[in-house]
């Protein structure tokens, strides 16, 4: 699954559209490297956010099309 997708869908990022616009802007980081949108993430990708106040960095646990908002926090663990 891409990684913009990943973040809307484990509602990390609420919007795809904010999610694609982080990842090509040089704001998302997996395994220490930067990525783009169509970087496909995998279960035990470490990934880190540079948002504006603070960086989150969490691992990716579980990979689903769709969840409910509830099962949302499953899919990965914060570090």
């Amino acid at each position: 699954m891409r990684i913009d997708k990943y973040l809307k869908v484990s509602r990390v990022i609420k919007r795809r559209t904010v999610a694609n616009e982080a990842a090509d802007g040089g704001r998302v980081f997996v395994n220490g490297r930067q990525v783009k949108a169509s970087y496909d993430v995998k279960v035990g990708d470490v990934v880190e956010i540079a948002f504006a106040g603070r960086p989150v960095k969490f691992r990716v646990t579980k990979i689903t099309e769709s969840t409910k908002k509830a099962d949302a926090q499953d899919m990965y663990e914060l570090l």
